[in-house]
């Protein structure tokens, strides 16, 4: 995937945690951990990793869920995936 069409990717998932979160997108680091710093809890994880997967109709194996623990770990995962 070029480089260009990933950083829209990017963009719409920092919009999708955002949304799950309410946290505001301008808040959002791509570092801020999940639980510590977002408030994430399991049933916001697993929302943001369903709408990732029907979004971008990829399947993240469920050994890297314990590893997505910020925006970063995200794209890392994603980028990995959707080559």
């Amino acid at each position: 995937m070029p480089k260009k069409d990933f950083e829209e990717v990017k963009k719409e998932i920092k919009k999708l945690v955002s949304e799950i979160t309410e946290v505001p997108q301008a808040q959002l680091k791509e570092d801020a951990r999940f639980s510590e710093d977002l408030g994430v809890d399991s049933m916001m994880a697993l929302e943001i990793v369903a709408s990732i997967e029907k979004k971008y109709r990829v399947v993240i194996p469920e050994e890297k869920l314990p590893t997505i623990r910020s925006l970063q770990n995200v794209y890392e995962l994603l980028e990995g995936i959707m080559k």
